[in-house]
């Protein structure tokens, strides 16, 4: 994969949750060509489990999974001690209630899917500081 040379990089730790194969792959090849280390789960409880082996500096998650659902990661994380410094939810959904749900249950952000490559990138540089 060719970038351009002006995208943020960096080399914290990623947890992509997302259960689609595709935009986990997408996710995953474009923070890995920025230099990040990246992990991938497709259900909640590979999530859980993922912050519980190393816990991310950054979290995209989906809040559709098979096996629940995002705001449930997010509370079995927090029970455990296990949450990842900074966690974004990804959704298709623009709604008030699922934004408000996510900013109490510690989201720093709540983007609607698709979300441009370069702003992810970005949002991900200033998000981790």
């Amino acid at each position: 994969m060719t970038l351009p040379p002006d995208l943020p990089t960096g080399n914290a730790a990623v947890l992509i949750v997302e259960d689609y194969a595709y935009a986990a792959d997408a996710l995953r090849l474009l923070f890995e060509a920025t230099g990040y280390r990246v992990r991938v789960a497709g259900t909640a409880a590979a999530a859980v489990q993922a912050c519980a082996e190393q816990r991310p500096d950054l979290m995209l998650l989906d809040l559709t999974l098979p096996d629940g659902n995002g705001i449930g990661v997010l509370a079995e994380t927090a029970a455990a001690g296990t949450s990842p410094r900074v966690t974004v939810a990804l959704t298709g959904h623009d709604d008030a209630k699922i934004r408000d749900a996510c900013k109490s249950a510690g989201c720093v952000a709540v983007l609607v899917k698709p979300v441009p490559p370069r702003d992810l990138l970005v949002r991900a540089a200033a998000w981790l500081g």
